[in-house]
Order: C-alpha cells, then structure tokens, then sequence
C-alpha cells in the first residue's frame, strides 16, 4: 500500500516532494527516493526527532503545516495523510499555491473523499466540494482499508489527488469563493433565503431562486455568480 502511495505521488520532477505529518516515517521511506529536494513537515517533537536521526538528508521543519509557508521552496508536490479536521484548512492552504502547486495527494477519510469529488443533488455536495473543484480537477484514486493501519481506526481511508486547473474557471477566485460560501451557508435553505437580503430582487429574477446551493453544478454557480456578484459587497472566505 505505501508503494502505491508513492508511485500515485511520482513523478515530482523539478519540483520540491512536501510531505505533511511523515510521523515515523513509514511513507517517507518510499518517498525520500523519488525526490533529493524532499521536505517533510512534522508538528510532533518525539516524531520529528525519529525522523530527523532516521533520514538526515531530508529538510524537515518542525511546526504546525499552518504556520509554513508551502510557497517558499517554488514548484512543489505536496503529499500527507490529513486528520479529518485539517483536511479543510489544509486543502485551502494548498490550493492557494495556485500555478506553484504541481499536484497534491492526499490520504484522507473516505467520507472526506466523497466530499471532495461529490457532484450536485447528492448528499456529500457542499461548499468543500465547489471550493476544491473550481480550483483542481479531484479524483479519488483508491481506497484504504482500516485494516492497513495498525493500530487500525475506525473508518476507512481513501487516496486523492488534485491537480490544479491549467485555465481558471473564475477570474475572482475570493470573490465566488465568498458567494458560494453564501449560497452554502444554510445548506436546507433555498437560494433565496441564503441571498435575498444581500441581492435583494435580483436574485429572484434568476430563475433560481427556489432551489437549493446543493442542486446546482459547479457552472450554474458559476454563471449565478457572475449574474449577481459584480454589484455585490462580499465578505473574504473565512
């Protein structure tokens, strides 16, 4: 399974290999021979130290992946396997590498996955799905057994990958970024309630304002946006 891993990561080419969380160095072992620029990212201070005596030729920092900034080394593939709550933040961190961001490969919970790759009118269609897809093409590459971990926890685990978009969908990522955040916002509620004080009648005049953020593909938010957003003050992303 870690060579899968590692073969789903290469090729890095000219870029730097970013491993967030190595922690004892399972995955790293595999990695570190792919790439000589390789930087590994660990919080724990035992863990960083194992990996520090372990692999000598690796750079690694010590500190929370939130407080690196990922864009320093220039061209990089970043890579890790992402407790359920930095999957969110950590997503936004890298997709915001924009061009710098060779591709990201991620070992996630598999409903973190479904998220991620979740097209509209089903369950797991949110606001996570619309931020990452309008920045990256998403693919689930295959999935990850509890039972590969030791000690094994309670839910399963999926491979995915994001490569960036070569075009950008949008040419104001923050300003739809905060619109769809609206139309999410109260996700049962249709498009009306979550705009209508905001955009006043126009919203209504769209034709869409019975339905619900979570009925509509990323391209009709999209044309949504651009109907209504150039007259609007939006709040930045939280």
């Amino acid at each position: 399974m870690l060579q899968r891993i590692a073969a789903a990561v290469a090729p890095v080419d000219d870029a730097h290999l970013v491993e967030i969380g190595p922690g004892r160095g399972a995955l790293t072992e595999h990695l570190r021979q792919l790439c000589p620029q390789f930087v590994a990212i660990e919080l724990d201070s035992q863990l960083a130290s194992g990996i520090r005596n372990r692999f000598p030729e690796v750079q690694l920092i010590e500190a929370d992946v939130r407080d690196v900034d990922l864009g320093q080394w220039g061209p990089v593939v970043v890579c890790g396997n992402l407790p359920y709550y930095l999957t969110s933040p950590i997503v936004d961190q890298v997709l915001a590498l924009g061009n710098l961001l060779r591709k990201a490969v991620f070992l996630v919970q598999q409903e973190v996955a479904w998220r991620l790759v979740a097209r509209p009118a089903s369950r797991d269609y949110g606001f996570l799905s619309v931020r990452t897809q309008v920045a990256a093409e998403v693919e689930i590459l295959f999935r990850v057994g509890r039972a590969a971990f030791r000690p094994p926890p309670k839910v399963d685990s999926a491979l995915v990958r994001l490569k960036p978009r070569q075009q950008p969908l949008v040419d104001d990522l923050p300003s739809f970024l905060a619109f769809a955040s609206a139309c999410f916002r109260q996700k049962r509620k249709t498009l009306r309630n979550n705009l209508l004080a905001r955009f006043q009648d126009r919203v209504l005049a769209t034709g869409k304002a019975h339905l619900r953020a979570e009925q509509l593909s990323l391209e009709e938010l999209i044309g949504l946006w651009r109907s209504l957003a150039p007259q609007a003050e939006l709040p930045a992303t939280q």
